[in-house]
Parts: structure tokens; C-alpha cells; sequence
């Protein structure tokens, strides 16, 4: 069972909270978007876009990662690895905050300019959209790859105020990437999710199948980081880090052919936060040289 779903009775109603929401797990996306802000913005954005771009990023994860928990609530407490999750939280103190992060999240998005006000909405309907997906379609890691891919395109869209080609590019290698590693991790929920009914490609595909379209999709994702980098005019500091990333991705493969929890938990989490840690930095390094 996952250290996740065991807190200890004196944690507070602050540390249940982002224990609820992954808060760690924002490590993912953010970087992304702050990539695309450094490139949109010649590696000079201004403070007040960059405090509201990293505001809407975290109050959108915070409003999608609450709707994902109150969706699956009855789910989740069938689940041996997250039997006890609800107990973090009660149900109406989750709804409220679920309110008040979207409603923070539609203030910063009009905040920043006209063009991100109107696509806020749009924006929530497809990070709380992904939550539904398992549901009915087995493609629904290729959803959240999606709601994670939004990151990217808004930070461009927060600077320049329109999308351009870079952060297309850059949003597919997102869904690619997001896509292979919660692969990945379903791969220990494919008995519960079989029994339940709810599809993913892992129950659809078998473990090892899976496994291996995680592979073919993270190669694509460093196809695109590439792309990425010529579009975005992207320099030899850039490319240096890639061989990097290549490194992460291999070792959380590797890590995930253990199939225990442990190995796949270092896959999902020490892994990914490394890829992405390691491309905003390579964004950076090329901008502020």
C-alpha cells in the first residue's frame, strides 16, 4: 500500500491538503510552461506575468487535481492503494476549494491578458474533463497528457497573446511524455481497474504491452523536445542537456520493469521530475547565456 494513503492522525488540515492534491506532483507541468514563458519572452518575462503564469499553474492543478478526487471519491476508498485518501479531507471542505482555486484560477487568467481571460474556461472544462475519460475510453492517459499539455500553450499565449508553432510542438511531446509515465504507474491499478470496469490501455493492452508503448511514447517525446528546440531557435546549451533527459527516461523504464511499488514510484516521481527540471534549465541556460 502507498505511503500516500497513510498519514499520520496529527497531520494538519494544510499538510492533508496538499497530501490530497500531490502538491509535489506540480513539479511536472510547471516547468514546461516556464519554458515556454522563458522562449516566448527572450528569457525576460516581465515579474508580474511570470508571478501570474505561476499562479494559474498551480491554482489550475490545485482545481483539476480536487475535481479528480471528489470524481473518483467512492473509487478511490475500493482501492487498496488509495483506501484511505478520503480520510485526508472532508467531501464539502474539498468542494469548497475545488470553487475557490477555479475561481482564482479564472481572476489570474483575466489578469494576464484578454486573450487568456476568454480561454480560461476552456482550459478547466479540459484539465477537469480528463477525470471522466476512464470511464468510457481506454485513450484516457493520452487526456491527461493532454490537460498537462495546456501548460505550455497558455504561458505562450500569457506573453506573446496568441499560439504559435513552438509550444504546439512542445504540448505534444507534454501529451507524449505524460501519456507514457501514467502508463506506467496504471500499471498498478490493472486488476482493480479490470474489475471495476474502467478502461486504460494497460487493462486493454496487458502490463507488457503497455510497457512498451511507454517506451515508444517517450522516445517520441524526446523527438519533440528536439523539434523544440530548432523551432524556438534554441541553442548548443539546449541540445547539451538532452542526452540528460535520454538518460532519465531510460533509467525510469528500467525502474519500471521491477513492477513493485517502489520501483514504479521512482519511475513516476524521481524520473520525471528530473526530465522536466533538466528542461527548463536547458531553456534557461540558452535564454540568460
Amino acid at each position: 500500500m502507498s505511503p500516500e494513503i497513510r498519514p499520520p492522525p496529527q497531520l494538519n488540515v494544510i499538510t492533508r491538503f496538499l497530501r490530497l492534491i500531490r502538491f509535489s506532483h506540480t513539479i511536472f507541468a510547471l516547468p514546461f510552461a516556464l519554458g515556454a514563458l522563458l522562449v516566448a519572452a527572450n528569457g525576460r518575462p516581465t515579474l508580474r506575468t511570470l508571478l501570474l503564469v505561476l499562479a494559474c499553474m498551480v491554482l489550475a492543478r490545485t482545481a483539476a487535481m480536487l475535481f479528480n478526487r471528489l470524481s473518483d471519491w467512492s473509487l478511490d476508498q475500493r482501492n487498496p492503494r488509495t483506501a484511505t485518501r478520503h480520510r485526508l479531507l472532508e467531501k464539502p471542505i474539498a468542494w469548497t476549494l475545488l470553487v475557490l482555486s477555479a475561481l482564482g484560477f479564472l481572476i489570474a487568467s483575466a489578469a494576464i491578458n484578454r486573450t487568456t481571460g476568454f480561454l480560461a474556461p476552456v482550459a478547466l472544462l479540459i484539465i477537469f474533463f480528463y477525470s471522466l475519460t476512464k470511464r468510457f475510453t481506454s485513450a484516457t492517459h493520452f487526456f491527461l497528457g493532454f490537460a498537462l499539455a495546456v501548460a505550455p500553450a497558455g504561458a505562450w499565449i500569457a506573453q506573446m497573446g496568441r499560439l504559435d508553432l513552438p509550444p504546439l510542438i512542445l504540448g505534444a511531446g507534454v501529451i507524449c511524455w505524460v501519456a507514457g509515465f501514467d502508463l506506467i504507474y496504471a500499471t498498478q491499478d490493472v486488476d482493480f481497474d479490470r474489475r471495476e470496469g474502467l478502461r486504460s490501455l494497460v487493462v486493454k493492452l496487458g502490463v507488457a504491452q503497455s510497457l512498451r508503448l511507454a517506451q515508444w511514447l517517450h522516445f517520441l517525446m524526446f523527438l519533440a523536445l528536439i523539434a523544440f528546440g530548432s523551432v524556438a531557435k534554441l541553442g548548443p546549451l539546449y541540445y547539451a542537456a538532452m542526452p540528460l533527459v535520454a538518460a532519465a527516461l531510460i533509467y525510469e523504464h528500467r525502474s519500471a520493469r521491477k513492477l513493485d511499488l517502489a520501483g514504479i514510484n521512482r519511475a513516476f516521481f524521481q524520473s520525471n521530475a528530473f526530465v522536466s527540471a533538466i528542461f527548463v534549465a536547458a531553456v534557461a541556460a540558452d535564454r540568460w547565456q
